[in-house]
């Protein structure tokens, strides 16, 4: 067997036990960019049997994106699966790659009507995606990495390298389109991608990149479990005002954060970061008196946070 037939296989395989563990419908949608991990999953999935519908969305960001549009659709239907073209248009809070992903993951959900999404995640974009989280000083759950599945999101390709994925592509001649993106310096996972990891396995003798992903695996199931227990200590702890304290006072501080998290959730605080769930849980924690902790708001008001008669409360104060 070549390298590119053991590819191929490994790339099935991995689509078929997706499916078997997470799937209820053969009818699927897959994020098509034309790039080989998104084209030779579209080509693993209808081979592992699957009905697919690719859903290529068109950022506009580079000249030409229209035609490497085309070109992926036209792939998708050489292959058996049914395509469309989405054109969204990129702009918000973040930067040009959050805005981005926000557009594409909008239009995704938009298009797939009622269908389970794959996504061409590999082994490596889950190492980048952990050492990234471990820079950024982030907690168990980011360093957890992407979940294979997190419905209607599947990624069936997280324990198959990107080389496999073009090697796939080249056997099957599946053309290819690189994203000029994916080697702009610019762009910090561009940098892990290209310097950090082939350093780390340069250092520590090869490995790094699957070491990182059954780290990933080991902290989603911690993870999990952690989530499940504070997901029933938020409900008992939960009044029709805010956080009871006498029920938060004996939680584990990791279980506790978790409550103080899902609680600021719950409150409108969209993705509440370390700073302000750690400052709030102080005032369970470490209370002496410290006053109203601002955690959100808009141009209008401020959402602040107090403790009052033994619980949290949550307020809007105007400007």
């Amino acid at each position: 067997m070549t390298d590119a037939q053991g590819a191929q296989r490994a790339l099935i395989s991995a689509v078929r036990h997706f499916a078997a563990d997470h799937l209820r419908d053969d009818a699927v949608c897959v994020a098509l960019s034309g790039g080989a991990d998104s084209s030779a999953l579209t080509a693993a999935a209808v081979r592992a049997g699957l009905t697919v519908h690719a859903i290529v969305v068109d950022h506009g960001l580079q000249d030409g994106s229209a035609d490497v549009a085309e070109t992926a659709a036209a792939t998708a239907l050489g292959l058996g699966a049914t395509a469309e073209i989405v054109a969204v248009r990129v702009a918000g809070p973040g930067g040009t790659e959050a805005a981005a992903r926000d557009a594409r993951y909008r239009a995704l959900d938009e298009a797939r009507r009622g269908r389970a999404v794959l996504l061409g995640h590999t082994l490596d974009d889950q190492a980048e995606t952990v050492l990234l989280g471990l820079g950024r000083g982030s907690g168990a759950r980011s360093l957890a990495g992407m979940r294979a599945w997190s419905a209607p999101w599947g990624r069936p390709l997280l324990g198959v390298r990107r080389a496999q994925t073009r090697a796939a592509c080249e056997d099957w001649n599946l053309p290819v389109w690189d994203d000029p993106h994916n080697d702009d310096p610019r762009y910090t996972r561009v940098r892990v991608r290209s310097e950090v990891l082939p350093l780390l396995d340069d250092v520590l003798a090869g490995g790094v990149a699957h070491a990182l992903a059954r780290t990933a695996a080991q902290l989603s199931d911690d993870a999990d479990a952690l989530d499940a227990i504070a997901a029933r200590a938020f409900t008992e702890a939960t009044t029709a005002r805010g956080l009871a304290l006498d029920r938060l006072a004996d939680l584990d501080a990791a279980v506790r954060t978790r409550v103080v998290r899902l609680w600021l959730q719950a409150i409108g605080v969209d993705s509440p970061r370390y700073r302000v769930v750690s400052t709030v849980d102080a005032l369970v924690s470490g209370w002496h008196g410290q006053g109203p902790i601002a955690v959100g708001g808009d141009e209008r008001s401020r959402l602040v946070v107090t403790r009052r008669d033994r619980e949290l409360l949550a307020q809007r104060v105007n400007r």
